[in-house]
């Protein structure tokens, strides 16, 4: 999907542009809730607000943001899929909505984004892995999307699935996971006000290797719950099982849910190394946080339940 954009190549905002008009959102300068006047500056996205109730001042670079990442579609190592999600054509795209709602059908992404307020929000993102980032991300609630589609009362649970093209995502000719990948959230988790489906980051489009044109981002669970490239949704009655589930199900269950207290079988989950100037040995530790800090925003959803058993 291409955002319409009127300004020549030379006037993008680069990097320490965008930072600074950052600043300028925060202070308010730019009016209220952050909102941007028009043409004030050049971006590929259209007008957004900068929601401030999720605004983090540390904030991990475009650079390791988009250099270091887990898109098995392109390859395994971390590096694979920057170098690789080139060959991903995301125009046009469009997603298949289905199962339990009032308004099934297959929607033209651009089109379907243009009904909701885009906003950006700054999360903090937590891999299962023990490495984290804090990522500026632009997109729109998932509870617009559902209530735009209008789920029947018997939906429980939203299910999605990555596009599937061995041409375009080369990881898919092996076989390290069943594809195409899938995930899943229930109902709830689906309309909590953190869940985002993002379209852009860093004030632009989102690049392939960050899962263009469309991904999940659910800040307060492990980064493998974070979708890339969805074609699929569909509302459904029963648990789905995701990827990861199916393929170890004592290592990672559907919940997901960031817990420094339940180890991962083969590594601790009590700490975590931010990624800054790229992954290193050397980057200083730090404690991992229930529900990776969002716990006033969702720790009702899962009360009187056993985190240790339902993780």
């Amino acid at each position: 999907m291409k955002f319409k954009n009127t300004h020549k190549d030379f006037e993008i905002t680069d990097e320490s542009t965008y930072l600074n008009r950052r600043q300028i959102i925060k202070s308010g300068l730019l009016g209220a809730a952050g909102v941007l006047a028009p043409n004030a500056f050049a971006l590929t996205l259209p007008e957004f607000k900068a929601n401030q109730k999720f605004q983090i001042d540390e904030m991990t670079t475009e650079k390791d943001a988009t250099t270091y990442n887990n898109f098995y579609e392109f390859g395994l190592s971390k590096s694979a899929p920057s170098e690789n999600a080139g060959s991903l054509k995301t125009e046009p795209w469009s997603v298949e909505i289905s199962g339990l709602c009032e308004k099934p059908g297959t929607y033209d992404l651009e089109k379907l984004v243009s009904q909701f307020n885009l906003e950006e929000r700054v999360y903090r993102m937590r891999c299962v892995e023990a490495w984290s980032m804090v990522i500026p991300w632009l997109g729109f609630k998932l509870a617009d999307l559902i209530q735009y589609c209008q789920p029947l009362s018997t939906a429980k649970y939203v299910y999605f699935e990555t596009l599937y093209d061995p041409e375009q995502m080369p990881g898919q000719r092996g076989r390290s996971i069943p594809w195409p990948y899938r995930e899943g959230l229930r109902m709830d988790e689906a309309m909590n006000e953190l869940t985002l489906m993002a379209v852009g980051m860093y004030g632009k489009e989102l690049p392939n290797q960050n899962g263009a044109p469309l991904r999940l981002v659910v800040p307060w669970k492990y980064g493998f719950k974070g979708i890339k490239s969805i074609v699929k949704i569909k509302f459904v009655d029963k648990q789905p099982v995701n990827s990861w589930q199916a393929i170890a199900p004592d290592e990672y269950g559907f919940y997901a849910n960031v817990n420094p207290e339940v180890d991962h079988p083969r590594w601790s989950q009590a700490t975590e190394r931010r990624i800054t100037g790229g992954f290193s040995l050397f980057n200083s530790r730090i404690k991992t946080q229930i529900f990776n800090g969002y716990g006033d925003y969702v720790a009702n959803l899962y009360k009187g339940m056993d985190l240790t058993k339902q993780f």
